[in-house]
C-alpha cells in the first residue's frame, strides 16, 4: 500500500543517520543505546575499586601494575529504544493556510521517524489524542508493525478539542521504563497544564521532543480585508478587521511562543517551532544530526 505521507527516497537518504537518544534507555533486548545500568558491552565507561565478589575476569591488570591496587573495568550496557509518537488530532490540526494541514505534516514526521527507528532495530508506537479519543498503538520492533502505525495515521480525522495534556499524563504513568516521547501538536492548550505534563514525563526520565507545528498564516497573520475567523475546535466564529488587531495578535503570539519554549526548556525537552511549509528532509536531517554524540563525548 502506498502512503502519501511517506517518501521512500527521503527515507533512503536519511537511513544512514542513526536516531540517538540524549538520555540512557532501558529496553528488553540488546541494542545500540546507552543504558543507565552497567554491563559488558564494547564501550568503556569507568574504573571502580574491586570489592569481594566482583568478577575477577574484569580486573584491569595494567591499572594494578601502575597503582598496586585492584580496579574493575565498567562498561556501558547497551539497550534498545522505545519511541512513542504522540499526535494531536484536535480540530485545529486540520487547518491549512499557506502550508499543508498540520495533521498531514505531523503524519509525515511521525511516519518517517517511526520507519527509521524500526529500520535500526528499535521499537516505535503511536498515541493519537483528542478530547474524546486516546488511541494507542503499542511500540514494537517488528517491521510488519509499521503498517499498523501507517494505517492509523492515514485514517486520522482531526476534530474537537485537544486531549494532549491528559494523553501525556497517561503515557507518563503507563510507560514502565524510559522512552523517547515525540510530541506533534500546535499546542493550543493551557500552557501551564502542558508544562505539568512535560514535567511528569521528565520525572519519569523520558527523552522528550516537541515539534510545535504552526501554519505560516498563523505566524504571519497577513490579511488585507475583514475576515470571519472560526475556532476549529469549538466552532465559535468572529468577524474582525485584521489590521485593527494585528499588533495585539502578534504580541499575544510572541508571548505564547516564548512561554511554550520556556516550558519545554524547563522540562529538558527538545523544542522546535516548525512552520508547515518547511521542507521535510532538511528538518529531519538537522534533527537527527543534532542528536548524534559530539566527538570526544560518550
Amino acid at each position: 500500500m502506498k502512503y502519501e505521507f511517506l517518501d521512500s527516497g527521503l527515507l533512503a537518504r536519511l537511513g544512514a543517520i542513526p536516531l540517538e537518544t540524549r538520555v540512557p534507555m532501558l529496553g528488553n533486548v540488546a541494542g545500540k543505546h546507552r543504558s543507565p545500568h552497567r554491563g559488558s558491552s564494547v564501550e568503556f565507561a569507568e574504573y571502580r575499586k574491586y570489592v569481594a565478589g566482583d568478577d575477577t575476569r574484569r580486573l584491569d591488570w595494567k591499572a594494578f601494575a601502575r597503582s598496586d591496587r585492584f580496579y574493575i573495568k565498567e562498561f556501558e550496557a547497551d539497550t534498545n529504544l522505545r519511541a512513542y509518537f504522540v499526535v494531536d488530532a484536535s480540530g485545529s490540526m486540520k487547518f491549512h493556510g499557506q502550508g499543508e494541514t498540520k495533521i498531514a505534516y505531523a503524519n509525515k514526521i511521525a511516519a518517517s521517524l517511526a520507519y527509521l527507528l524500526v529500520n535500526q532495530g528499535d521499537a516505535a508506537g503511536l498515541s493519537v489524542c483528542t478530547d474524546k479519543l486516546h488511541l494507542e498503538v503499542p511500540p514494537s520492533r517488528r517491521p510488519a508493525h509499521l503498517q499498523h502505525i501507517f494505517d492509523t495515521l492515514g485514517k486520522l480525522e482531526p476534530s474537537g478539542d485537544t486531549g494532549l495534556v491528559p494523553a501525556l499524563h497517561t503515557i507518563a504513568e503507563k510507560i514502565g521504563q524510559r522512552a523517547f516521547v515525540v510530541i506533534l501538536s500546535d499546542l493550543f492548550t493551557d500552557t501551564q497544564a502542558f508544562s505539568d505534563a512535560l514535567q511528569h514525563l521528565r520525572y519519569r526520565k523520558h527523552d522528550i521532543c516537541v515539534f510545535h507545528l504552526m501554519d505560516p498564516q498563523e505566524l504571519g497573520f497577513e490579511f488585507e480585508r475583514p475576515h470571519r475567523f472560526v475556532d476549529m475546535e469549538d466552532g465559535t466564529a468572529l468577524v474582525v478587521e485584521p489590521n485593527l488587531i494585528a499588533d495585539e495578535y502578534h504580541a499575544a503570539l510572541k508571548e505564547f511562543l516564548i512561554t511554550v519554549k520556556a516550558k519545554c526548556h524547563d522540562a529538558a525537552a527538545d523544542y522546535q517551532l516548525v512552520p508547515t511549509d518547511t521542507p521535510l528532509e532538511p528538518l529531519l536531517r538537522d534533527f537527527l544530526t543534532a542528536r548524534l554524540p559530539k566527538k570526544g563525548h560518550s
